[in-house]
């Protein structure tokens, strides 16, 4: 069964040399692509680890995958190319010169903490749905 988290061919051909590292590429007992769509799974519909679908490795399995690969900053790296190659795809430069922040659109109520942290949780996997929407 695949779920809409899951990736096709063509998104696992832009992450996958991110994962050659370690030991991800040795004896794995479950693909980089399953516990990668596993992972991607968790994400979007923000489920607990416990609650992996059972056609995903088991949710240890996920979990150790998803904390190696953050720990050695893989999501980061990743995350910075996909940047990258959405900057070059729209004829910007690779590096952002310079950004801007809208004042007013910043929460000052009490609760601005917790929101600013959710939101920062958040921003990445809604930059990654999107980009993969008009990427491939």
């Amino acid at each position: 069964m695949t779920y809409p988290s899951d990736m096709n061919d063509k998104q696992l051909d832009l992450i996958k040399d991110h994962f050659n590292t370690g030991n991800y590429g040795k004896s794995l007992k479950y693909s980089k692509r399953d516990l990668t769509n596993a992972v991607f799974y968790v994400i979007k519909t923000v489920c607990q680890w416990r609650f992996l679908p059972k056609e995903y490795p088991p949710w240890k399995t996920v979990y150790s995958f998803y904390m190696r690969a953050k720990r050695y900053g893989i999501w980061e790296k990743i995350m910075k190319t996909l940047v990258e190659k959405s900057r070059m795809n729209m004829g910007r430069n690779v590096q952002a010169i310079y950004s801007l922040i809208d004042s007013q659109t910043a929460k000052t109520t009490a609760g601005a903490s917790t929101w600013s942290s959710l939101h920062f949780c958040l921003f990445p996997r809604l930059w990654w749905e999107s980009w993969f929407r008009t990427s491939c």
